[in-house]
């Protein structure tokens, strides 16, 4: 199989079809962080009645030429005021109380004077002054919050406005995480020969997944067994919505994974990418069912779960990926070293609202230096039909 276009991978992810979204109802403060799949609509109008926006009098905005107005009654929020404002009165109301009957016009308590039980207008106001209109915040059956929205706490404060205790949102897709290597060893493991390294791949992979809404199941390391591997991606086939793997996937004589893929029965989307670094990706499908085998190096392994792993991630939830592209400027040159989609680790800064790139402290070498995504980081990307650039040049860069 010919390798793909890096554009035409990630369209093939834009692109799939999911056919059963999971949904659940969450308490409206359980619900932060999840995608909302329902659109929220208000069922009344906020304010429902003309209302203070501040402490003041309520007054006939005619009845200003006056000078002096006799203060009727008192309006404290929350209160059901009977009384109404005639000529030459006010009532005394405060922020969040309904505007009395009869008055059109707030003049705060700044603006007056205090005399016994009167008030004397030092400063007048325009008619409907600190007055909320009926649906100043929404009106009713306007939609506030669209379907696929992540919920942040100001949506859960529009939320509870409306009195919606539960919430129906997408269940967040959860991964398995396998990494394969007889050389690897986890967390604690103790070294028994210098062939041995110790695996970060399938921690940062749960690093991710917790950062970008999904809900990680950590099963660790496995030997490069082929009946072993085919034994724990089933098994994790059946626990998750998202298998993903590191290592297995490129041409070695002990790379199983790709062939385990096959052998279980799920359908190939694609297999090796024009991309720098993770050229030997595979994504495939079952069912309702995914498995991203991304390659063994550490950054390669990185760079390609922020590529398609974290788009899946969200796509299960109708939500929107948060990798961000935006322009930059380069602050020196770049080297274009593949004709492939190159994803290459730089220092961003961010002056007088322009982004701006440059290299201090990356090494050059292979796709193994996971160290390149530490500092203030993102990706700087070209495709495989640019070449190289100079100080100055506008490029793309990938925002986590």
């Amino acid at each position: 199989m010919a390798f793909m276009h890096f554009d035409e991978s990630i369209e093939t992810i834009q692109n799939l079809e999911i056919k059963n979204y999971k949904t659940k109802k969450l308490y409206l403060v359980d619900a932060l962080g999840y995608v909302l799949a329902e659109d929220v609509v208000a069922d009344h109008n906020s304010p429902e009645f003309p209302t203070s926006a501040m402490d003041g009098y309520a007054i006939i905005h005619e009845d200003m030429t006056l000078g002096t107005l006799r203060v009727g009654s008192i309006n404290p929020a929350g209160s059901a005021l009977k009384k109404e404002v005639i000529g030459g009165t006010c009532i005394k109301t405060f922020t969040g109380s309904l505007m009395p009957k009869g008055a059109d016009t707030l003049i705060p308590i700044e603006n007056v004077e205090v005399d016994g039980e009167d008030i004397i207008i030092k400063e007048e106001v325009p008619q409907g002054f600190s007055v909320r209109e009926v649906g100043e915040n929404y009106a009713k059956g306007q939609e506030l919050i669209s379907k696929g929205t992540k919920i942040d706490f100001p949506q859960i404060g529009v939320m509870a406005s409306l009195n919606i205790s539960s919430v129906l949102v997408y269940e967040k897709p959860i991964v398995a995480i396998l990494s394969t290597g007889s050389e690897l060893l986890a967390l604690g493991e103790e070294q028994t020969n210098d062939s041995q390294i110790r695996s970060s791949n399938n921690y940062i992979l749960e690093a991710i997944v917790n950062k970008y809404d999904g809900v990680p199941l950590q099963l660790g390391c496995i030997k490069d067994d082929k009946e072993n591997i085919t034994k724990e991606i089933r098994s994790a086939l059946e626990k998750s919505d998202i298998v993903v793997t590191t290592g297995g996937v490129s041409v070695g004589d002990f790379d199983f994974v790709k062939d385990v893929i096959v052998e279980l029965g799920c359908d190939v989307l694609f297999k090796g990418v024009r991309v720098k670094p993770g050229q030997h990706i595979v994504v495939a499908r079952k069912e309702g069912k995914f498995i991203i085998g991304l390659p063994g190096f550490a950054y390669s392994s990185t760079v390609t779960a922020l590529l398609y792993l974290v788009p899946l991630i969200a796509k299960l939830q109708q939500g929107k990926c948060s990798l961000r592209k935006v322009k930059a400027k380069l602050t020196e040159p770049f080297v274009k070293r593949a004709k492939k989609a190159e994803f290459t680790a730089c220092n961003v800064s961010l002056l007088h609202g322009e982004y701006y790139v440059d290299f201090k402290g990356k090494k050059l070498g292979s796709s193994a230096i996971l160290t390149n995504m530490l500092e203030n980081v993102a990706l700087l990307v070209t495709s495989e039909e640019d070449t190289s650039k100079v100080v100055g040049d506008e490029i793309n860069i990938l925002l986590f």
